[in-house]
């Protein structure tokens, strides 16, 4: 496989093991990320198996993320699939008690930073009338949870932007698709909780949550679906998730 993937988001979670999942099967990677070390371990490592360049920026960062992408060396300046995985969620609050900062983060890296990231790509994709990009949407998308306004609000705007740009690129022959997962033991918890360990650890107590690696073999079925077919918008849970709110302990 020597296809070229890019990955936001790629040094943790859904996206490290995304980026495990496609040098083992051969793709080409482009890992974004903030953490400059980890990029370099990443490098490293699956340095081994395929090739790899990495890109250090905040996908809030309009120049910055403009700038890298344009600036990429030749064996990666074509990108076939784009995961847009980026994304956070901070606070779990009412909405009377929100933090603005925590509402400025989710909107701007939900949001803002997918469509920074899916407009510095696409001008190649539609020139080529190629190309296949996958938004890493949430339940919370989905369904509202109590205390999940702002950021429920930027997952459902992600699932809006998926189906607009599924409608717009139709015209170049571009896959467009979504990945929503439900409850995933990833960092997600102790960035929301802001360092809280403890009431992070306690949100994958007593049942068996998704592992990003479960996440990871899904999105390599879908790049790896023959082109004429386009997984458009997948829901995934752990057999113990019935909904945002129901979780089955034991």
């Amino acid at each position: 496989m020597n296809k070229c993937a890019l990955i936001t988001g790629a040094t943790s979670g859904i996206g490290k093991a995304t980026a495990e999942r496609l040098a083992a099967d051969g793709f080409r990677l482009i890992l974004c990320g903030r953490r400059q070390e980890r990029l370099d371990e990443m490098e490293e490592e699956l340095g081994k198996k395929t090739s790899v360049a990495t890109l250090n920026f905040d996908v809030r960062d309009k120049e910055a993320v403009f700038k890298s992408i344009s600036g990429l060396p030749e064996p990666f300046s074509t990108i076939d699939i784009l995961i847009n995985n980026a994304g956070n969620a901070h606070g779990l609050n009412p909405i009377e008690d929100g933090n603005l900062d925590d509402w400025d983060a989710m909107l701007d890296i939900n949001v803002k930073g997918l469509l920074y990231v899916s407009k510095a790509v696409l001008p190649q994709m539609v020139s080529r009338k190629e190309g296949h990009i996958i938004n890493i949407g949430s339940t919370a998308g989905k369904e509202v949870y109590p205390k999940g306004n702002v950021y429920c609000a930027s997952k459902y705007a992600v699932d809006a932007i998926n189906q607009g740009m599924r409608i717009d690129l139709n015209q170049y022959g571009i896959r467009v698709g979504a990945v929503n997962p439900g409850l995933v033991e990833t960092e997600f918890s102790e960035v929301r909780f802001k360092g809280d360990t403890e009431r992070a650890k306690a949100v994958y107590e007593g049942y068996q949550p998704l592992k990003p690696e479960d996440v990871a073999d899904i999105i390599h079925f879908v790049v790896t679906r023959p082109y004429h077919v386009n997984i458009a918008d997948l829901v995934v849970m752990s057999t113990a998730q019935a909904s945002s709110t129901i979780v089955n302990k034991g």
